[in-house]
Order: structure tokens, then C-alpha cells, then sequence
């Protein structure tokens, strides 16, 4: 696990460390780090053998990202089993709070299951930008459900917590915030048939979270912006420009699986079947381990790369 700062093998755990201190962790660290150990009833995470829920929560939200990386739904969705289990943990630390409101998020925005975004429950805590992740993701999920007026109400929400960070001047999660409103809009304008501001929105998004890396509590945000953009050109029957998009956002948030997925699905609508087979073939060799594959990660997308008519595939 990158957060925990050793590479683990089957026989040995990562030696203890109680806070992590890497600036960056890349999906495929993480999932070498999943891939080679695993915590069991048997065998708990150090964290929560030491009795350090914080701790613990912050290497489970680390550890469901890389599972879900890997196509690896089932084991995503037993460790948020397994950290909403967990108490103790100080409300007073970002770490707990953050990965409780991560992991859910990540469950389902990663999967595609908008509908089960939507109706995720947003927790307040004292930190805005965690309760913020929520209605980002209920944003997102409903507005690519077509339900743009209760993607919305959650804009409105991310707004007013962006608010109360500029108040407090933590500029650095006031910008993250922003992006997710920002986004959120964007895709509430798509919904309205609206492509074009939709498309200057999304480019506004992008353009911000570029000029930032990702705070250390996390393992990756929700879902990158720029990704986003080659979803929503994608979207729009632009192929050439979503596959530059998925490219770009690859650069900084390498192997991710979704990712990889729309540049192939890009690639393939583009006539470009050498980097459709590239993609798609990445998205194979990433979930070889995988315990469940959901409709959309399945072995079908590389057979017909040469046989699509691209807007009815």
C-alpha cells in the first residue's frame, strides 16, 4: 500500500506508521498494494490491531480505490463494510471523516451506478469539503440519471460549504470544492440539452484541479476532472477530442480503470482500432484478478473494436 509506505508481500505486513506521508500515490502502486495483502478477520490491518481507527479508515479508503482499480467490486464493497464497522476514530481528525465520506462516493461513482449516487446520504461533519464529496456525487448521479433539477439542489449545497471554506480561508479545499461545483453544473447543463456551456464549465473544472496535486488524506479524488470532460465529449459524439481529454487526465492519474475504459470507447468511435485494442487490453490485464465483473468491464468491448457502427454500439 502506498500510504503505508513498504511494499507488502504475502508473508510479511507493512511495518507500523501512523500517518502518511506520501504527496502522491499512483493506481498502480495501489494495486500491487491491494493485489499482495490483504486485510482479513484474521489478519487486520496494523492500524487496527494498534487500535488506530483513524488510521485504519484512511489505509481502507486507500485500499477500496486500488480494489476498484482492479475491477474488484465485491472486495471494494466488503471494506466499506468493514471501515463503517469501525469506531472510535477522533471527529476532530480529517482522516475518519474523510474516508467514510470517500468510500461510498467511490463505490458507486467509479461503477458508473448513477442512479445509486443520487441517493447516497450526505453526512456533516466539521469539515465542509467531506460533506461536499457526498453532494458531489448525488450531483453527478442524479444529473446523469436525467433528473437535473435534484442534481440542482446539491449544487446549491456545494456552494454554500465552498463558501464557508473561503470564510475560513482554507483556500487549498475551497478550490477542490469549486472544481466539484463546477462539474456538477456542468453535467446539470448536459442534462438541459445545454452542450456548449456545459462543455465551458467541465474545461473551467479541469483547467482548476490541473493547478493542484491532491492532498495527502487521499488516494485520488473522486473522479478527475479532466476524465470527466472526455465523458461529457464523449457524450457529445466528440471522440477525437474526449480521447486527447482521457489521454491528458491519464498523465496525472495514470491506470485508471475508467479512464482507460472511456479511451478506449473513444479511441474505438474515433476509427483508431490499434488504441481501442491498447485501452481495452489495459482494461483486461487490470481486473485479471477481479472477483466480479459489472456489465460495462467485460471482455465483449475488444471483440467488436473492428465491427462498430460507433452511435449504436
Amino acid at each position: 500500500m502506498g500510504c503505508l509506505r513498504r511494499a507488502a508481500t504475502p508473508t510479511s505486513r507493512p511495518t507500523r506508521r501512523t500517518r502518511c506521508t506520501c504527496p502522491r500515490t499512483s493506481s498502480p502502486a495501489l494495486a500491487r498494494g491491494a493485489t499482495l495483502w490483504r486485510p482479513t478477520a484474521a489478519r487486520p490491518t496494523v492500524a487496527e490491531k494498534n487500535n488506530e481507527p483513524d488510521e485504519a479508515l484512511h489505509a481502507l479508503d486507500y485500499m477500496t480505490y486500488a480494489d476498484l482499480q482492479l475491477s474488484r467490486d465485491d472486495d471494494a464493497r466488503k471494506i466499506l463494510d468493514e471501515a463503517r464497522e469501525l469506531t472510535g476514530f477522533d471527529p476532530a481528525r480529517v482522516t475518519g471523516p474523510y474516508a467514510l465520506a470517500a468510500m461510498p462516493a467511490r463505490c458507486v461513482v467509479e461503477r458508473g451506478a448513477w442512479s445509486e449516487a443520487a441517493k447516497l446520504e450526505a453526512t456533516p461533519t466539521k469539515y465542509p469539503f467531506t460533506e461536499a464529496m457526498t453532494h458531489f456525487a448525488r450531483a453527478l448521479g442524479a444529473a446523469r440519471s436525467g433528473d437535473p433539477a435534484l442534481a440542482q439542489s446539491d449544487v446549491e449545497r456545494i456552494a454554500a460549504l465552498r463558501d464557508q471554506l473561503k470564510a475560513a480561508k482554507s483556500e487549498y479545499w475551497a478550490n477542490e470544492v469549486e472544481v466539484m461545483r463546477l462539474a456538477s453544473l456542468a453535467w446539470v447543463s448536459l442534462a438541459q440539452k445545454k452542450g456548449n456551456e456545459a462543455l465551458d464549465l467541465m474545461h473551467q473544472a479541469a483547467d482548476i484541479e490541473d493547478r493542484s496535486d491532491k492532498n495527502i488524506v487521499t488516494p485520488g479524488r473522486l473522479l478527475p476532472a479532466r476524465e470527466l470532460l472526455g465523458d461529457m465529449l464523449l457524450e457529445l459524439k466528440r471522440p477525437v477530442e474526449a480521447l486527447k481529454e482521457y489521454e491528458a487526465s491519464q498523465l496525472r492519474e495514470p491506470n485508471r480503470y475508467r479512464g482507460l475504459y472511456g479511451a478506449g470507447q473513444a479511441a474505438a468511435h474515433s476509427g483508431n482500432p490499434d488504441k481501442a485494442r491498447y485501452y481495452f487490453s489495459s482494461c483486461l490485464n487490470w481486473r485479471a484478478q477481479a472477483t466480479s465483473v459489472p456489465k460495462w468491464r467485460t471482455r465483449a468491448d475488444i471483440s467488436r473494436v473492428t465491427e462498430w457502427n460507433p452511435w449504436k454500439s
